[in-house]
Order: C-alpha cells, then structure tokens, then sequence
C-alpha cells in the first residue's frame, strides 16, 4: 500500500520533472508544482491534478508558499553553461532552497545530480552538481542525492546530441576521449529510483544519502555512437581526431545539432570524465529496480520518436534557450510595432486552427522555406538557438514547446496561437494566428507579426527587413489556408 504523501516539485517545466508529475500523481500522492511562468504548463494532461504556485526559489515569499505543508521536496532546477557564473547562481539557488526547507520543516529532499570521481578534475558542470548536493544537504533536511551520467530518452539533451550526430554525418571525426568510460542510463529507470526514493526509511537516508544509479552497461561514447548506428541500420566510419578541441566539438554541435554552443559545451566538457557507478547502494536500497541495458533503453527511446510520443523535450525548459529570464508577455505599448494581415475563408475555425499550429517542424512554413532556414543559419552564426529545435510532437503543442527558433507561448484550443522569437534580434518579437468563427463554415484569419524595438538598431532591423517579411507573410497566410482547406 502506498502511502500518500505531499509533494513539492521543481523543474516541472523541465526534462526530467515533467516526466515525474504525472507518475507521482499516479502512485496517488498529492503534487504541487512551483513554477515562475504557469502558461509553460498548458497542455500537460495532468495539469488539473496539481497545485500550482507561481514564484521563484529566489524569493523568500513564494518559495514558502510552495513549501508549506509540504513533506517531501523534488530539487530537479539545473543550469548548463560555458559561464563560470552559472556556479554561483545554482549555487545561490541551493542556498535558497535548502534554508526555506529547515524553515517548513521538510521531512525529506531528493535531488538528481551528476556522477563522477571527486577525485578526478571534473568539468565545472560536474563539480556544481557536486557542490549543489552539500550545500542542500547541509541545512539539516534528510536528502536522497541520486547521482547519474546521460540519461537515454526521447527528448534528453545528450540523447538529442547523439541521435542528430550520428544520423547527420557520414564519418564521424571523434575526439581522443570518444574512450572515456561511461554508464548511461534510461530516463524510465531514472524516474523509478526517483520515485522509489519516497519509500526509503529514515535510517537508510541519515543526513545525506548518496546513491549512483547506472544502466546494466559500462561503454565508452565510441560504443554508444556505435550502438545507435547499428540500431538504425547506418554506416558510420569513426575517425579519431586528436587535435578536436571542445571548442571545436561545441561549435559543431551548434550547427549539426539543435543543441546550443553553450549547453553543448557543457556537455562535451562533462564528457571528458570517466562517469561510472562505483558502489552497489543502488541495488541495495532498490533491489526491486532493475535497470536496463542500453540497447533496451536506446530501442525504447527510437519507438518513442516514432510514434510521436514524446513526452518532454530538454528544450521545454526556459533556460535552456533564453536564460535565467522570466518570459515576456506580449503587451500593448508605446512604441510596438506590428503587420496585421488577415484573410476570409469558407472554411471551419477548427481546421484553420489545426493548419496554422502545425507549422515548423519537418512540415516546414509552408512558404519559402529556404528563408526560414536561412534566418536559422544566420541565427546560429551569431550563437543563437537556430532553426533545428523542430518541435516535441509534429501533430500537437503546448504552451512553452519549442518550435524551431520560436517559443509557443500562448494557445486557445480552436481559436489562436501566439509565438515568440527566440532567435538574435534587436528587440522582441512574436507571430500570433487567430481565428475568428463567422458561422460553422465560415471564418476570419488573422495573421499578425509584432515587434517591440530595442534602439535605433531595432528599428533599422524592422524597417530594412519589412520588404522581405512582408512578401513572405503576405503568402504564408494564404498557404495556411490552402494547407486548411486539405486538412478539411
């Protein structure tokens, strides 16, 4: 019998947190989620089934409203970047936390961290993860700090590096530590230690309980490229190449992947360390978790691809694309600029809604695509998210989904979507599609390109491009409902 317990969960948003909502509502505990923005979780099917409070864990007010009456708290919050500073913001964070938890009275903490040997010059994303876990642990407040290495899942940002790495080149020139050791594990086998965490006893977690948790297989990134080849039925020569830097490999993963320089950086740099778990505590606490090999959870994550089923992307994650910034609202003001076009159609409000969000994606724009990837490429260049995020699901969004160099942030089911740009531009800017029904078979489309200017260079950027994005809005609106009128 399990018993109900009430749970706080951060990272909700997120890769890994998005995933555990649902299954911990499914064992029947009673959830609350904090989060800065909760636009980012429409959509989510378990949205109705959780307490939702709004803020920040930097703010004293908010973060002990999330945690009052709580007994257990989920700490998923994780920074990726080349910046030394991030340390010291995760850090700030950690801080935060952990004090406000002594506050609550909190029974228990879980975090998942990074494995690594201490006693190795671990990369700076691999020390944090560390430092993270002290720091927490040393307000008092039990924790389970389970450490992991990549995470093999549809969606994961190392999984997401690999699975475009390999399908996108022919040879592959690796660097020397394409050797280095390492344990991956399947984001399945991750949310049930996650989880089993919550039935561990008070004597088996003392003050800090640290747990290593691994697939059934050790193997260096050469046989997990390999491995992933073979699974898709791809040759794929590898070539070690000792003179690849990681600014090297960071930069190629920019233009080859949809991962950024920065986030790949991190990465890369992470990889340099032999990531293997050194103790069985694991099977010890957990003997009832058996995790899977990585064929089993590289299989599983391919399936789920395919049958468009993917549940969370690392890409949901705000931060992952525009930092540590809380999402703007488009707003009228002084000063916006924007193009207004719309069109009038005998068509259903229902299948122009579903033509207008299923842009992006391997779909494309319907209209001169060229540009659109040429505006990624240019984006790419100067370090922004560029055009190869794609989107979670090519049928179905969410508020907060990516979507190519876009971000989804508001939707109404039958009537509007509103994205926002995500791309390098002087100022901030937005493309929202509306639909207004005149009859059951007869409706308005309105297409919309806002943009708020930051300085002369904004405006230059709005006034010596309008030509261009006029000619290209002024046919995508009209391919919307060509594309409807298919869909009816």
């Amino acid at each position: 019998m399990v018993k109900t317990q009430r749970i706080l969960v951060t990272g909700a948003t997120g890769y890994v947190g998005g995933r555990l909502v649902p299954r911990l509502l499914d064992a029947g505990h009673i959830v609350r989620v904090l989060v800065r923005n909760p636009s980012q979780l429409q959509g989510r099917i378990w949205i109705k089934n959780v307490e939702i409070v709004q803020g920040d864990v930097l703010n004293p007010t908010s973060l002990a409203k999330a945690m009052d009456g709580m007994e257990v708290a989920y700490y998923l919050i994780h920074s990726m970047s080349r910046k030394k500073d991030f340390q010291q913001r995760d850090q700030a964070l950690a801080h935060a936390f952990g004090q406000a938890a002594k506050k609550a009275g909190m029974k228990r903490l879980v975090y998942l961290g990074g494995l690594g040997n201490p006693g190795q010059h671990l990369s700076l994303h691999l020390q944090s993860r560390h430092v993270i876990g002290r720091i927490l642990a040393n307000y008092g407040v039990p924790l389970v700090e389970f450490r992991a290495a990549i995470v093999v899942g549809s969606g994961s940002a190392a999984f997401e590096m690999l699975r475009y790495t390999v399908e996108g080149l022919p040879i592959l020139f690796c660097p020397t530590w394409v050797n280095t050791y390492i344990q991956p594990i399947s984001i399945h086998d991750v949310l049930s230690y996650l989880i089993a965490a919550l039935g561990l006893s008070d004597a088996q977690v003392g003050q800090h309980r640290i747990v290593e948790i691994g697939g059934a297989d050790v193997l260096t990134y050469h046989d997990m490229m390999r491995g992933y080849a073979k699974a898709r039925g791809l040759r794929r020569p590898m070539l070690v190449v000792p003179f690849l830097s990681l600014n090297i490999c960071a930069t190629l993963m920019h233009w080859i992947t949809p991962i950024p320089a920065s986030l790949a950086y991190a990465l890369i740099a992470s990889m340099r360390n032999t990531v293997v778990v050194t103790d069985d505590s694991a099977q010890t606490l957990f003997p009832d978790i058996h995790p899977r090999d990585y064929a089993t959870s590289l299989e599983r994550a391919l399936a789920r691809i395919t049958a468009d089923l993917v549940e969370t992307t690392w890409s949901d994650a705000q931060i992952s694309s525009t930092g540590d910034v809380a999402p703007v609202m488009l707003t009228s003001q002084e000063g916006l600029l924007y193009e207004r076009r719309w069109i009038n159609t005998t068509l259903s409000a229902d299948a122009v809604y579903r033509s207008f969000t299923s842009l992006g994606g391997d779909r494309g724009w319907l209209y001169a695509d060229w540009t659109w990837l040429a505006r990624g490429i240019i984006d790419r260049m100067v370090g922004g998210v560029g055009f190869r995020r794609g989107r979670r699901d090519p049928n179905k969004l969410r508020v907060g989904d990516a979507l190519d160099f876009w971000r989804v942030e508001a939707l109404e089911p039958g009537r509007l979507m509103r994205l926002r740009a995500e791309m390098k531009v002087p100022g901030l800017a937005w493309l929202q599609y509306q639909v207004i029904p005149k009859s059951s078979q007869e409706c308005t489309l309105v297409q919309t390109a806002f943009f708020e200017p930051k300085g002369l260079l904004g405006l230059a950027y709005w006034y010596l491009l309008y030509p261009i994005h006029g000619f290209i809005f002024s046919n995508l609106i009209h391919k919307v409902v060509e594309q409807a009128e298919a869909l009816a």
